[in-house]
């Protein structure tokens, strides 16, 4: 690990918005799905390489991947998931025109993916990089005065 991913882990590690999950190893993880009362799929998620950073990508739908089919245990799985990295439960009657993420979630989306912009940037510098990173829909060409063609 380099230097300054290091600095980047300890400085999210002391912001209080950052869920210190993200930077959990392979074996935490482990650790918690046997604390959360499931210790038979522990090889699910060490086989797997699931990680803090990974664990951000694991929703209901992508655990029977990695082999966990009960689908009660995966109902609290995903929703145990959400709760120790503090993503909002998807709103499905939500109306399109509201930003569908927090400025937490867009962070932890970012760093689930592994690169060196990604392991460098704090939550702090993410957000002064990108001061609203709510989705934003495309602009459409309402108003826009285009040549007549004849």
């Amino acid at each position: 690990m380099a230097a300054s991913e290091s600095a980047t882990i300890i400085e999210d590690l002391k912001d209080e918005r950052v869920p210190p999950a993200l930077y959990w190893t392979t074996e935490q993880v482990a650790e918690w799905i046997e604390e959360l009362g499931f210790p038979h799929y522990k090889s699910c998620f060490t086989t797997n390489f699931i990680d803090g950073r990974r664990l951000m990508r694991i929703e209901a739908s992508a655990l029977p991947r990695i082999g966990i089919v009960d689908f009660e245990h995966i109902k609290i799985i995903a929703k145990s998931i959400r709760d120790l990295l503090r993503v909002e439960e998807p709103d499905w009657t939500r109306s399109i025109s509201i930003p569908p993420r927090s400025d937490l979630g867009m962070y932890l989306e970012m760093k689930s993916n592994r690169g060196k912009y990604m392991d460098t940037t704090t939550f702090e510098q993410f957000l002064q990089d990108y001061p609203n990173p709510k989705w934003q829909p495309p602009l459409a060409n309402v108003g826009l005065i285009l040549p007549r063609i004849r």
